[in-house]
């Protein structure tokens, strides 16, 4: 009787742990995916998603950060179910060893500006002559670009003050972001003169009233070409997400936050 027991015991915890296995995998399916999005998409994207939301009812969860820290991320396995990224090239070196579905989408290209903290010295002007100026005159005692080694938009940054002749002196007082939407931070914070930072971030609502910006030529730097794929796992709300993104709600939220949209995009 008592060994009887004992396995009827057994079974029944067998049969619980199965259960709880089984909803734990159910859970799984139901979450959200996760969206891993550069940080220039921060204020633009979270409209985006909710506006998704309300119309299918369905949600994504977004992860924002730099675009080169989330390609290695995905190469060593990150649960991300679609990926924005900055610079197209990185989505390039992703498709062609197998991590996304296929070549992805040029969703926008993106834009740098100089912007510098109300109350600042500095006087933001397109060709950061004023910046240049109090270089000279020892003036600057911190400016802060996202980190080009891996986000695009720093990248970007650097090469526009390698076009204005300032990166090599700017180097002691550069402060630098893990990604733009950090640089944003650095350079509003009041302990900075100033930054260069996403156009797309400068005409948050959130930012843009903390300072004063201004648009640096395009031709200043490489194009910030941003590109969209679907990674290997991605399931059905990943894809309608990725389909919501080229309908015009979407594109018109895009375009109020400073991003030229890519003709037939």
């Amino acid at each position: 009787m008592t060994a009887s027991l004992s396995f009827a015991r057994r079974a029944i915890l067998v049969m619980a742990a199965a259960l709880t296995v089984a909803a734990g995998a159910a859970h799984a399916r139901d979450e959200a995916p996760v969206v891993a999005a550069a940080s220039d998409l921060q204020f633009a994207l979270t409209e985006i998603a909710a506006a998704f939301d309300a119309e299918t009812g369905m949600k994504v969860r977004l992860s924002f950060g730099s675009t080169g820290n989330f390609a290695r991320q995905i190469r060593e396995g990150a649960p991300f179910e679609m990926f924005m990224a900055a610079d197209e090239s990185f989505i390039a070196d992703l498709n062609s060893d197998g991590f996304t579905r296929n070549a992805g989408d040029l969703y926008a290209l993106g834009r740098v500006v100089i912007m510098a903290p109300n109350g600042s010295t500095l006087i933001p002007d397109e060709h950061l002559d004023n910046l240049a100026s109090m270089l000279i005159a020892g003036q600057i005692t911190r400016f802060a670009i996202a980190n080009p080694n891996h986000a695009p938009y720093g990248m970007r940054a650097r090469e526009a003050l390698i076009t204005k002749g300032i990166w090599e002196n700017l180097q002691p007082v550069i402060v630098l972001g893990e990604n733009v939407s950090q640089a944003a931070q650095f350079a509003l914070s009041g302990n900075a003169e100033g930054g260069i930072i996403a156009y797309s971030l400068a005409l948050a609502p959130e930012i843009g009233p903390r300072g004063s910006y201004a648009l640096i030529p395009g031709d200043w730097h490489e194009p910030l070409r941003q590109r969209m794929a679907l990674l290997g796992a991605a399931g059905p709300v990943a894809e309608a997400f990725y389909a919501y993104l080229k309908k015009p709600a979407a594109r018109a939220i895009m375009e109020r936050y400073g991003f030229v949209l890519p003709d037939g995009a």
